[in-house]
């Protein structure tokens, strides 16, 4: 397996609120994990929340009784979902705050995933790009019911609102996907930091040059930034099927 995380401020936020984070060693009942978290609620808020989602989820991965990976990730989110409520209660700083997460582990050709928000995981190969995730989104809720149109949402005034975030609410429902993987295929995730500044087919692209993850994880950064970087950017992105390893 090969992989590379990164994030970048962007070219228009004063303060980084994304957090990537991977792993390739075992954490409890999983042999790797991968995760990405956007932040929100202000200065303070946003990257509080996206730390402690990660870091939430890890001591929930370390004393996890659970043998399932789809039953692991969601208890782990739903641990971290009552860390950051708890803390914006207790604070007002942090009141309102809170975080997408979309987390994913591999193991015998199979991606087992979850995620909560709009940061997504896609897998490419040089014939196309699927997103398997489904965002929690206003937008999204608007081209499921037919009132908008896929090239509508993509500059739609009010695509960066999220129906559904870690912290936000007690109770959390967690969207889990399993997905076979074959030799070939390029696992992505992301905050909308990319995907908002490019074409699921111009990722697709990235993703399948030739080169290192490390330098195709940076192009996505780079060219994400050359198209306006509005926002915090995090990648990770993975080769199930490679033997050597960028940290």
């Amino acid at each position: 397996m090969n992989a590379y995380a990164i994030t970048d401020i962007g070219r228009k936020r004063m303060m980084n609120q994304d957090y990537a984070y991977l792993s390739l060693e075992k954490i409890g009942g999983l042999e790797n994990l991968f995760i990405v978290a956007d932040g929100m609620g202000g200065h303070r808020g946003g990257g509080m929340a996206s730390r402690l989602a990660v870091e939430s989820i890890l001591s929930e991965l370390a004393v996890a009784r659970e043998t399932g990976p789809e039953r692991i990730l969601t208890d782990a989110i739903r641990s971290a979902n009552r860390v950051i409520l708890q803390k914006s209660l207790e604070d007002d700083r942090f009141a309102g705050m809170g975080t997408t997460v979309v987390a994913a582990t591999y193991r015998d050709e199979k991606l087992v995933v979850a995620n909560v928000g709009d940061s997504r995981l896609y897998v490419a190969d040089q014939n196309g790009i699927r997103q398997i995730t489904r965002d929690h989104s206003l937008v999204e809720e608007m081209v499921r019911s037919g009132s908008l149109s896929r090239e509508q949402a993509r500059n739609h005034p009010e695509r960066n609102i999220i129906t559904r975030a870690v912290g936000v609410e007690r109770a959390l429902n967690v969207d889990c996907f399993c997905v076979r993987m074959k030799p070939g295929d390029q696992v992505l995730l992301c905050s909308d930091g990319l995907t908002n500044m490019l074409e699921d087919e111009e990722i697709r692209g990235i993703l399948t040059e030739k080169g290192s993850v490390e330098e195709r994880a940076r192009k996505l950064v780079r060219t994400a930034n050359e198209h306006g970087g509005r926002d915090n950017i995090a990648v990770i992105v993975m080769e199930p099927f490679s033997d050597e390893v960028n940290l």
